[in-house]
């Protein structure tokens, strides 16, 4: 760990969660003026009274302004700024007018591939120094991790606080990972971004929450996270830098296959929404 990549980190901690904060009570009161407003009108709602739900525009703008200001401008850098501005409008958009799933998930899509053509891509694993090449399956292995983690962080989005609390503790471990891996030093600043602009969004949305990430949240926070450890720490040649985006996300990852199953196994939609999730058994 090297003390200009630490304090780089922690100022960019700092500045993303600023912004966050700052931002967050306009894009509230911008919310109830475009009805952005989640009305509790079924019983998988946990909330009573209608509450805004794109605060993850102010996350968005922690997270890119941070990451402007302390990362090297590279073509994967642009990408992650492009995809995620891409989920932000699509989940706006959603929290106000509410896509067809379908719509949603072709769009997801499109934003993996907007990375992988740029080279974000899980060509290879290294672990204890053995590589495993991907060949001709890295681009379809690229796309159904990045989807399916940005996927797995929207459906955990139940409860106040419960997807950028898992986010924040993700970032947290990765970056504790990357701060000693020198191969990974612009990893550590992205993701210290992305927890810094969560920490920032929380105080607003904790329990009893005044406004949720909605869609343009939780969409946008899987895809940093995804992206993030395609581009870090699933390249590393360390077995605990390769376990640590996995085992960091192993609750969003298996809500999601399970949800999955379980809503097949009805003769339902994957995209049919339930109150089946582990934060729903939890209570």
């Amino acid at each position: 760990m090297t003390l200009t990549n630490f304090v780089y980190s922690a100022l960019a901690v700092l500045c993303a969660g600023l912004i966050a904060f700052t931002m967050t009570p306009p894009v509230r009161v911008l919310a109830f003026r475009i009805g952005a407003v989640d009305i509790p009108l079924d019983q998988r709602r946990m909330h009573k009274k209608p509450i805004p739900r794109i605060g993850g525009l102010a996350i968005f703008f922690g997270f890119t302004a941070s990451t402007m200001i302390f990362c090297n401008p590279t073509k994967e850098l642009f990408a992650i700024w492009l995809g995620g501005f891409v989920l932000v409008a699509l989940g706006i958009f959603d929290d106000v007018f509410r896509l067809p799933a379908m719509l949603k998930f072709v769009v997801q899509i499109g934003a993996a591939v907007i990375a992988v053509v740029n080279g974000v891509v899980i060509d290879h694993i290294s672990i204890g120094g053995n590589y495993v090449m991907f060949g001709v399956w890295r681009i379809p292995i690229t796309i159904l991790w990045i989807v399916g983690l940005t996927n797995a962080i929207n459906l955990i989005d139940g409860l106040d606080g419960l997807a950028a609390g898992v986010c924040g503790i993700g970032c947290a471990s990765m970056l504790a990972v990357s701060l000693f891996l020198p191969q990974a030093t612009e990893i550590s600043v992205l993701v210290a971004a992305l927890g810094g602009a969560c920490l920032g969004f929380l105080p607003f949305n904790i329990n009893p929450a005044k406004i949720f990430m909605g869609d343009s949240g939780s969409l946008l926070l899987g895809y940093v996270l995804s992206t993030a450890s395609v581009l870090g720490l699933f390249k590393m040649y360390t077995l605990v830098a390769f376990a640590v985006p996995v085992l960091t996300l192993a609750l969003p990852l298996t809500d999601t296959v399970f949800a999955v199953v379980r809503r097949v196994s009805r003769g339902e939609s994957p995209f049919h929404a339930d109150r089946g999730h582990i934060h729903h058994r939890l209570l």
